[in-house]
């Protein structure tokens, strides 16, 4: 899948399509949230976790030569549906993904505490194996 960086596919218009690149960040972001885990930032492995996601998304909504905005992974992926057959408990688990952009890095998204103190192995778990999912969804309709 990865190609020579030199390498860009162009549209009929002469627009490269970026979205090998996204689907890249994508992994690295995966990568990340992994990383994160290990060192024991849950947090910060739930907020790459939505990254890779949204990335990836973004990715496949290049790859059909359409544009995609926003963050909300679960309405990204909806939004493949009139192309793509979207697993429903893929936007299930999106929306799970969801919760984490905000929450897992302001403190003021919480009663109390830090956005640290409200994340453990438990989520960044969940959040790295539905990222996870997502990105081989994606990985398999780019192919």
């Amino acid at each position: 899948m990865t190609r020579p960086s030199a390498w860009r596919s162009v549209d009929c218009l002469g627009v490269a399509n970026r979205s090998l690149d996204w689907f890249s960040q994508a992994e690295r972001d995966l990568d990340q949230a992994e990383d994160s885990q290990q060192a024991g930032r849950h947090e910060w492995a739930c907020f790459a976790s939505h990254q890779s996601a949204e990335k990836a998304v973004k990715a496949l909504h290049l790859h059909l030569k359409q544009e995609a905005w926003g963050h909300v992974v679960a309405r990204l992926l909806d939004e493949l549906r009139p192309r793509i057959d979207v697993p429903q408990h893929l936007i299930e688990e999106s929306r799970v993904l969801d919760g984490f952009y905000i929450s897992s890095r302001y403190p003021n998204s919480h009663p109390e505490g830090a956005p640290f103190q409200h994340f453990g192995p438990l989520q960044s778990g969940d959040a790295i194996r539905y990222a996870r999912e997502v990105v081989e969804f994606v990985r398999h309709q780019m192919a």
